[in-house]
């Protein structure tokens, strides 16, 4: 199968990658949903995740928020690893035209891809609900900046978001649309790392019209029977191996 895959991304030029959460765990940050996931450190705070990284939540309890926030989404010590490596390797040498992301950690970036689609926003990122003032991440997690946990604007004292989709919250338009064009103009469409179950992501895959659909997850997707080739190992591990 690694062979096969190889033969595709040789034989492409214009290669679309859509990756979840599976891309970034082997740089140490854990996915949702699994053992070690996200979604099983909420127990302290007496909320389901689902709740307390919603934008109604944010607004009516934005300390208990920033709390889980800073405690369970940021991981400033990671590193990217060797799929994102290796999609920068692709980008650069002209065969990769877009990554398209549900990660919210910035790695696509800090291993050198340029045209990174990010569905979910970015911890990077932060404005000021009041005036949209920009911060970065350092800003925010500054202790000298924050009432509690909260960050505050240093220029009319609002609240800051982060640049990150939360739930009850609508995706970007304009980035929605940015996606769907990359993975329409794909010859080559390589999915990995998601499990392809959170819509309108998950979606995606619909508006794909290329030659090669090639899927990389350590479990089994809904989409496992339209593709050309299926891999069940780790996105890392594959990429790395192939690139």
């Amino acid at each position: 199968m690694y062979e096969d895959l190889k033969k595709i991304i040789d034989e492409s030029s214009h290669i679309v990658f859509f990756g979840g959460a599976g891309v970034s765990t082997e740089s140490g940050i854990p996915d949702f949903r699994s053992e070690n996931g996200i979604y099983k450190a909420w127990d302290n705070y007496g909320k389901p995740p689902e709740e307390l990284i919603s934008r109604p939540f944010f607004d009516r309890k934005p300390d208990i928020f920033y709390d889980y926030y800073k405690n369970n989404l940021i991981y400033r010590d990671a590193h990217p690893n060797a799929a994102h490596l290796a999609l920068a390797k692709l980008e650069a040498m002209g065969k990769l035209d877009a990554v398209v992301t549900q990660n919210i950690d910035g790695l696509h970036q800090k291993a050198g891809s340029r045209n990174v689609i990010e569905v979910h926003g970015s911890v990077l990122r932060n404005n000021c609900v009041s005036c949209g003032a920009f911060y970065d991440l350092d800003y925010i997690m500054d202790p000298a900046n924050c009432t509690g946990h909260v960050p505050h604007c240093n220029k009319c004292n609002g609240i800051v978001k982060p640049d990150v989709v939360l739930y009850q919250e609508a995706l970007d338009q304009n980035v929605l649309s940015r996606a769907i064009s990359a993975i329409s103009n794909a010859d080559t469409l390589i999915v990995g790392g998601t499990s392809l179950v959170v819509y309108p992501a998950a979606g995606f895959i619909d508006h794909f019209k290329g030659r090669r659909l090639a899927l990389v997850n350590k479990t089994e997707t809904s989409c496992d029977s339209k593709a050309d080739v299926v891999i069940r190992d780790s996105i890392g591990i594959v990429l790395g191996s192939v690139v």
